[in-house]
């Protein structure tokens, strides 16, 4: 495999827990990454999620080091880049009050007409992120054990998309991560965030390698690999890391 120029990953269950802070290791893996490389990262968390999840933890990164990082939120509806001082917007795609409306209304009501309205969720199981509206069947800030144990095949997942995607054929519905659907723009997804990179940054897409733990067919990772960027399946950060030891030293970063 030819030495990557851009290193990417989905954020949770591949660089962190869900809505988790990325550990010690994962923050040391990614500064060395961006002593000499570009990376990004995209996934469907939201840009406090990206702030508290990642940016946080970076310590004293310099200028130089943040300029060569990439943050897409929301699958990519958004693209932020460090101006000096702070992460600005290139791009936000935000969705129309209508469609808004239609994707929240599409989502509540088929998830109780299949049995997957939680009563009892750990914070709100809708969330309005502008550019992407989010299902978390157990509610935002459920624990990871309950999530990971709700729906292992994905079965649930892929019912309520399949049922909410015949409601709002103009935007795009697709199966997030443990629990959750997530609803674009048509055609604005992770393989649209993928090529609005290489558009920016005149990498292209063949110098690229993305890390992620939703790779399957109907996952929102899925894009990514169809798109044609090399990738990598992982299960979780802690295999993330141990994909990191084994790249590393081939950047000739240890």
């Amino acid at each position: 495999m030819s030495i990557p120029r851009l290193v990417a990953f989905d954020l949770d269950d591949t660089l962190a827990p869900s809505k988790s802070a990325i550990s010690p290791r994962i923050a040391a893996h990614l500064r060395a990454l961006l002593r000499v490389v570009d990376v990004a990262i995209i996934s469907g968390g939201n840009e406090t999620q990206f702030r508290a999840q990642v940016i946080a933890q970076l310590g004293d990164a310099s200028p130089t080091e943040l300029a060569r990082l990439h943050l897409l939120p929301t699958c990519g509806t958004r693209y932020l880049r460090h101006d000096g001082s702070d992460f600005t917007a290139i791009y936000a795609h935000d969705l129309s009050e209508e469609e808004k409306s239609s994707a929240l209304g599409a989502l509540r009501e088929e998830a109780e007409r299949l049995g997957l309205w939680e009563s009892n969720p750990w914070g709100d199981i809708l969330e309005d992120r502008g550019s992407q509206i989010t299902f978390s069947a157990l509610g935002q800030q459920a624990p990871g054990d309950a999530k990971h144990a709700w729906d292992p095949s994905g079965e649930k997942r892929l019912r309520l998309r399949d049922a909410v995607a015949a409601r709002v054929p103009a935007l795009e519905v697709r199966a997030g991560g443990s629990t959750s659907i997530d609803i674009t723009r048509a055609g604005i997804d992770k393989a649209y965030g993928m090529t609005a990179l290489a558009e920016h940054t005149g990498i292209p897409l063949s110098d690229m390698l993305f890390y992620g733990d939703r790779l399957d067919v109907g996952g929102n990772d899925y894009p990514v690999r169809a798109l044609g960027v090399r990738s990598i399946a992982v299960t979780g950060w802690e295999d993330t890391a141990s994909e990191l030891d084994g790249l590393l030293p081939t950047l000739q970063l240890v």
